[in-house]
């Protein structure tokens, strides 16, 4: 199985679970607002991603003040799940971070 962790509002996200279910992938969407993601679990995506995890481009991101932005990346994206770069996408072989021609790549996957 196939997990896709993002969220269902998140165009990208969508995209990402449309195709891999055209695929034939067993692919299930965990909507890290209604399903929150603990701080050990984005503890081990940022271990495995780096900085990269931390979406600062989003809306979210700069509604935050200075001082909200130096705390712990962990903290700030366990707190605020929209911080998390989308989507988190879990398969038996591993882990991938966004819907990129590399990640579609990597799980052969057109779209």
């Amino acid at each position: 199985m196939i997990v896709l962790h993002g969220l269902k509002a998140c165009d990208t996200c969508r995209k990402a679970l449309k195709a891999l279910a055209a695929s034939g992938a067993d692919v299930r969407l965990r909507d890290l607002r209604s399903d929150p993601v603990t701080a050990d679990e984005v503890a081990a995506w940022s271990a495995h991603f780096g900085s990269s995890l931390l979406n600062t481009r989003s809306t979210t991101w700069r509604g935050l003040d200075e001082d909200t932005r130096r705390q712990d990346p962990v903290v700030l994206m366990t707190a605020h799940p929209a911080l998390i770069k989308r989507p988190v996408i879990q398969t038996p072989a591993g882990l991938h971070l966004g819907w990129t021609p590399e990640t579609r790549a990597a799980l052969d996957v057109g779209g």
